[in-house]
């Protein structure tokens, strides 16, 4: 299911993951060091550094009333569905590059690469495609296509302890095109300016640019970023206003105890004309992990949204709340199975379509995931 706002982009407040940056273990990282800024030394020349190879593969069983209003699920009920495999080749360094290429359903629900008439092209193999350059160790310069700095889940499974994702990522930005800047400005306080295309789309649409930055804090088990993403979404014609579109995004990550982490997102998205006036949509939601033992972590996620212009879903003064609650348990050799139950319920009645066409107000889904990275 591809969920992205149509034309362009939606959210508030966020993390600065880098997806290509993280994969080897991630039931043992913490929500801090996940989202954590990573600025290592640079060495003078990345000429010797290595080339990186990794990634990851994932499919999933799903069970459930009605399909998931969110991405990468919408597979055919009561049967198992495939999900994205993805190659990392990267180099790191003063100079540095990333080529982050997938394949499946996941990957053409997240990466774009559309023609006119709506079919796929090659383009949505390109998760991730960039350059990068520290001139020096608190400085670093990224042109090409990245993955968001947006919000607390990724488009990459291993990186989630759930394994649907949530409204407020799946109507948010996935990917940018352009180019930013990544500060230091002090071992705990870092930004980010950014000047971008189109939000998730690799070939620009609307005149003008878009403009994103993020504040970041990080300090012991605790870290915050504050986003910001702003542009034209829609250009004026003799039957429409100019629409603008302003988004933000907080999210935070503490780790209370060694065992325990807690995290929080929440996110905002108006889009603005002079003729037809200002639409709407925010949400919140909350995380939690626990560490049971090496082998199994639990992850809660509890999410609400607040729809009151029918932006999302068409229903004024519509409103839902969202629990999933992910068992993750690691076989071997980095493959981890999610066993998965999630329950949606929303103050309209049709927010949700069953499998026999029957409007709902409610939907409940079971899912078992396999994710495999290396």
């Amino acid at each position: 299911m591809r969920i992205i706002y149509s034309a362009v982009c939606l959210m508030m407040f966020a993390s600065i993951a880098n997806v290509s940056f993280a994969q080897d273990d991630v039931l043992s990282e913490s929500l801090v060091s996940r989202f954590k800024q990573r600025w290592s030394k640079m060495p003078k020349d990345s000429v010797d550094s290595p080339l990186i190879i990794r990634g990851a593969v994932d499919a999933y069983y799903l069970s459930g009333k009605a399909p998931l209003p969110t991405s990468f699920t919408g597979g055919v009920n009561n049967t198992f569905s495939l999900g994205m495999a993805n190659v990392i080749l990267s180099k790191e360094g003063k100079v540095g590059f990333v080529a982050d290429l997938a394949f499946g359903p996941r990957a053409e629900g997240a990466n774009g690469g559309f023609d006119a008439d709506g079919k796929i092209t090659t383009l949505s193999m390109i998760k991730q495609l960039y350059v990068s350059y520290s001139p020096f160790e608190a400085l670093k310069f990224t042109l090409g296509n990245f993955s968001t700095y947006y919000g607390y889940e990724l488009i990459d499974a291993p990186l989630n302890i759930n394994y649907s994702t949530s409204y407020l990522f799946s109507y948010g930005p996935f990917f940018h095109t352009g180019v930013k800047a990544n500060v230091a400005l002090s071992d705990k306080f870092g930004v980010m300016l950014g000047v971008f295309s189109d939000t998730d789309t690799k070939i620009d649409v609307v005149k003008g640019q878009h403009l994103g930055a993020q504040l970041s804090y990080a300090s012991g088990n605790f870290s915050a970023y504050l986003n910001y993403l702003g542009g034209r979404f829609a250009e004026e014609t003799e039957d429409s206003p100019e629409i603008m579109n302003s988004q933000f995004d907080i999210t935070a990550s503490f780790q209370a105890t060694e065992k325990l982490g807690l995290g929080f997102n929440a996110a905002t998205r108006t889009l603005a004309s002079d003729g037809d006036g200002d639409a709407s949509w925010s949400g919140a939601a909350l995380y939690a992990k626990y560490a049971f033992s090496d082998s199994f972590l639990f992850g809660l996620r509890a999410e609400t949204i607040n729809d009151k212009d029918g932006f999302l879903f068409g229903e004024v003064d519509n409103n839902i709340f969202a629990l999933t609650l992910s068992g993750n348990v690691t076989i071997a050799n980095n493959l981890r199975l999610i066993p998965e139950l999630r329950f949606d319920s929303a103050k309209a009645t049709g927010t949700f379509t069953s499998y026999s066409d029957e409007a709902l107000k409610a939907n409940s889904v079971f899912l078992l995931a396999a994710v495999y990275s290396f």
